[in-house]
């Protein structure tokens, strides 16, 4: 105990030891005082009954991130693995967690939910991005577990249905963790083969654990941007996982999803027997029609002399009207002509310049007599207003002996006594001349 250690030695000693000795662990616990920075880190307190300690969660990248689909919450009891880690400043140690899985068929449930929102809202189970399936497949590509009663099913129903039909299958493990991996393999394959019409993913029933893979969001992603239509058998007809959302169509079983993919033969066969019985028949009413169409010309031509003598007939007929026709026509134009000339004669251009000098004569007339009545009426009415305006001008009254006074300083006439000042210099306007004048004595009424 001699020995002294400062504060950060002490801390790094701890560090070490905790470190070394808790590398990797597994943490099963609820989730609280959860927060999110603007970091995108995750940074929360794992608990039980009986403690508690702090973690922290970084925010991935990459695949891993949509590996982990499920979002952490309040009071979600999960199992983490992490590694223990001492943040020398504080002296705190904490769990860095490197992943986490939800623990009891309530949080698979919930992070069923929050995966299926959150492709919803991106689009992944739109209609409109839902492929057809073909009508009659040359292969179809199953990708399901090669030893489970699944893959029997499929096959006994094909063999049945259309015993021709070409069956590719891709093995995967559809139960665990890394089934989802393995499908989405699977799935790559299939689609580097070429030659594939359609797709199966199937698997037989289980629980709510036992289907977890097909709730998978790489998987989801896998499927949308298939370019080859799939189909989804995922379990029982109850059972509903993302991969049945986003497949272009859902089957209820393993076994329907291959009736709804491989048409019955026999009924192929049976539609085909149909259509060519029709087409005979249709073929047969043809001939039919066209015997009777046949028969009837061959009736209309039983004696080809009758059939040219009415031709002459009807030619001689043509002949006689076309040569009406043309007297007819010849009778309309020379009557056409006649119009022409006489309307040329009352058009003549000599005609109409007497015509038009004779009204030019009438109105240069009449032009005379208008304006000497006018320019007569104009001097009488100018002579009325000179004597009217003599009689209201200011200079008449001035030659009675009025006379005009103004301001010599402001200009404006003088109308009353109250306009000047004493002493202020007017003009005084007569009836010739005018004169200037000063105000001595202003006499007020």
């Amino acid at each position: 105990m001699e020995e002294i250690l400062s504060v950060s030695q002490l801390n790094d000693n701890i560090k070490f030891l905790l470190e070394g000795a808790f590398d990797r662990v597994l943490v099963e616990g609820e989730v609280s005082n959860l927060r999110r920075p603007q970091s995108g880190h995750t940074y929360f307190t794992l608990k039980d009954d009986k403690s508690q300690i702090r973690a922290v969660f970084f925010r991935p990248f990459g695949a891993f991130e949509k590996r982990n689909r499920l979002e952490l919450e309040e009071g979600l009891k999960v199992l983490c693995r992490a590694r223990l880690n001492v943040y020398l400043p504080r002296g705190e140690y904490q769990l860095v967690v490197d992943s986490f899985e939800p623990l009891g068929a309530g949080a698979l449930q919930k992070a069923f939910e929050q995966l299926k929102a959150k492709l919803s809202a991106e689009g992944l189970f739109d209609a409109c991005h839902k492929k057809s399936l073909p009508f009659l497949p040359r292969r179809v590509g199953v990708i399901t577990s090669p030893t489970g009663a699944v893959i029997r099913d499929i096959l006994n129903v094909t063999r049945r249905r259309f015993p021709a039909l070409d069956i590719l299958i891709a093995p995967a493990r559809v139960q665990g963790s890394e089934a989802a991996e393995d499908i989405i393999s699977a799935l790559r394959k299939m689609h580097a083969c070429k030659k594939v019409d359609v797709i199966i993913i199937a698997r037989g029933g289980g629980s709510l654990e036992d289907i977890a893979p097909f709730n998978d969001e790489a998987l989801a992603r896998e499927i949308f941007r298939s370019s080859i239509p799939i189909v989804s058998a995922v379990g029982h007809e109850t059972d509903f996982t993302i991969c049945d959302f986003v497949a272009d169509l859902r089957a209820p079983t393993p076994s329907a999803a291959a009736e709804l993919v491989v048409p019955e033969r026999s009924e192929l066969m049976a539609k085909i027997k149909t259509l060519r019985q029709r087409m005979v028949s249709g073929f047969f009413r043809y001939l039919e029609d066209h015997r009777e169409y046949i028969a009837a010309l061959k009736e209309r031509l039983k004696d080809p002399r009758r059939f040219v003598l009415n031709l002459k007939i009807n030619l001689d007929d043509l002949r006689e009207r076309l040569l009406r026709s043309f007297y007819n026509r010849r009778q309309e134009l020379f009557q056409d002509l006649r119009h022409v000339q006489l309307r040329l004669y009352h058009q003549n251009p000599q005609r109409q310049i007497h015509q038009r000098k004779a009204l030019v004569a009438n109105i240069e007339k009449d032009l005379i007599i208008r304006f000497s009545a006018r320019l007569r009426t104009l001097k009488e009415k100018l002579l009325t207003n000179s004597a009217v305006l003599e009689s209201l001008s200011p200079l008449a009254v001035l030659q009675r002996g009025y006379s005009i006074t103004r301001s010599r300083q402001s200009g404006g006439i003088v109308r009353q006594a109250a306009d000047v000042r004493e002493g202020e210099d007017v003009h005084i306007r007569l009836a010739k001349g005018g004169l200037n004048a000063k105000i001595e004595t202003i006499f007020q009424e």
